[in-house]
C-alpha cells in the first residue's frame, strides 16, 4: 500500500474498513484540522484532531472535531482524573511515533489511554490522521473507537 503507516497497518490488520485522503498540507495553518477539512471539503465535526495530553501526569489521547476546543475538565472527569493539560510537542512525537500535524490515534508507538468525543462518535463518518501530514482515513467512529479502544465520553468545550 502506498503511504503505508503504522495507523494504516493496524487498521487493515483489524480488518477494518477505511479509505486513504491525501490533501496538500499547511504546516503554517492556523488550525491544522480545520485546513484539512477544508481541503477535503467535509464539515469539521467529521474531521477530528488527535491531541495528546496528561491526565494526572499521566499520557492520554484525546480525539475531537476540527471546530470544537477541548474541555481539559471533561477529559480529566472522563479518565477519572483531577486535571489534564497538553503535552508538549517533543514529547508527543516520541511517545507515539508520529509527527506533530500527522500523529494519529491509531497505532502510536506506545498505546495510552484514549478518549473519543462523544459528538464525534454520533457522525455517520469521520475522518483522522493516517500518520502522515497531508494523510487522513475516513471511516465508521465505532471503528475508530474499537482500534483506539477510546472511551467514547463529552470532551468539548
Amino acid at each position: 500500500m502506498a503511504g503505508e503507516t503504522p495507523a494504516t497497518r493496524a487498521l487493515a490488520a483489524a480488518g477494518i474498513a477505511f479509505s486513504t485522503h491525501r490533501y496538500e498540507y499547511d504546516p503554517g495553518a492556523d488550525s491544522i484540522g480545520l485546513a484539512a477539512a477544508e481541503a477535503l471539503g467535509e464539515h469539521p465535526s467529521r474531521v477530528l484532531k488527535t491531541l495528546m495530553v496528561r491526565i494526572d501526569g499521566k499520557p492520554a489521547c484525546a480525539i475531537l472535531a476540527a471546530d470544537l476546543s477541548l474541555s481539559m475538565k471533561r477529559l480529566a472527569a472522563a479518565a477519572g482524573g483531577k486535571s489534564a493539560g497538553m503535552m508538549p510537542p517533543p514529547e508527543a512525537e516520541r511517545l507515539t511515533g508520529y509527527k506533530v500535524g500527522g500523529i494519529s490515534p491509531i497505532g502510536q508507538k506506545k498505546p495510552v489511554r484514549t478518549f473519543l468525543d462523544a459528538a464525534a462518535a454520533r457522525e455517520p463518518f469521520v475522518y483522522v490522521n493516517g500518520g502522515q501530514r497531508g494523510l487522513q482515513l475516513r471511516l465508521d467512529p465505532a471503528d475508530l473507537a474499537a482500534a483506539a479502544a477510546a472511551v467514547i465520553a463529552p470532551l468539548g468545550a
